[in-house]
């Protein structure tokens, strides 16, 4: 089947992977982007630059959405002020509610859908230090995913959580992330027990990563997602190259939310419901 799938955060390297990834397969792919004023546009069945057009974001008819729209910061997480943590949630999680509330009335009228949030293994893996608000906004929109897979499987709407490793080939990573505002703290590390710190944080950080890991991958991993028939999608998909821990973390997070359901008689809410 052909779908028509709205994308978030054009401008990462992961969502411009996937968009592509996703046209060329023959979906309609409306790429949006943070940006004020910034216009939907399509790819259709194509990944040329030249042939991608805007459209109206307001027709309706929507099969996929693919929470993707993110910004990583990176510095010791005294030094970021509140507003930049307020800031970092806006962009991780705030911007999936309000596509969320646009487009699922159109899903839940149609009686189908599928979700697919992008989170990261941070949530539930080995962790390294200097990304504690980029690592604390992930956790949020991850818990968020799984409660809304809940509320709306009664729908016929599906959910799909990707689950992505460290990537160092084929993304931004570390170049374009945000820095602290508080210059004087990072200083005080920086010329405290805490000296180079964020350099060494990085060496080791590309260090375990295999030097033939692309995110390139985690594009690939979206499109099989999308082209499963309905009630056959998986629930939550690791593609982790570092082998992080992730995925034993919410395998065995992921049960125990399950059996609480069940032990509350919801069990039913684990499995999308076909509706007529």
């Amino acid at each position: 089947m052909r779908y028509v799938i709205v994308i978030t955060g054009a401008a990462s390297a992961v969502s411009a992977l996937t968009a592509r990834a996703l046209a060329r397969v023959g979906h309609t792919v409306r790429a949006t982007r943070r940006e004020p004023g910034a216009s939907c546009v399509s790819l259709r069945a194509t990944e040329r630059d030249e042939d991608v057009t805007e459209v109206d974001p307001d027709d309706g008819h929507m099969d996929v959405i693919i929470h993707n729209a993110e910004h990583m910061v990176f510095g010791p997480a005294e030094a970021f002020t509140p507003e930049q943590y307020a800031e970092l949630y806006d962009v991780n999680v705030l911007s999936t509610q309000r596509v969320n509330r646009a487009v699922l009335p159109h899903m839940r009228r149609q009686k189908q859908g599928l979700l697919v949030w992008v989170s990261s293994s941070s949530s539930a893996g080995g962790t390294p230090p200097y990304l504690a608000p980029y690592f604390g906004a992930k956790a949020a929109m991850d818990a968020i995913a799984v409660q809304y897979a809940r509320e709306l499987s009664r729908w016929g709407i599906e959910t799909s959580i990707i689950v992505p490793g460290a990537f160092t080939s084929g993304t931004n990573h570390f170049a374009h992330a945000g820095q602290p505002a508080d210059a004087a703290r990072v200083s005080e590390y920086e010329t405290g027990p805490y000296k180079d710190f964020g350099e060494q944080v990085q060496k080791a950080f590309a260090a375990i990563v295999p030097p033939d890991a692309d995110a390139g991958a985690v594009a690939d991993a979206i499109v099989g997602v999308v082209g499963a028939p309905f009630g056959k999608r998986p629930f939550r998909l690791h593609i982790d190259p570092t082998q992080d821990g992730a995925d034993v973390g919410f395998t065995v997070l992921d049960r125990v939310r399950a059996e609480m359901l069940h032990r509350v008689g919801l069990g039913d809410l684990l499995k999308p419901r076909a509706q007529a």
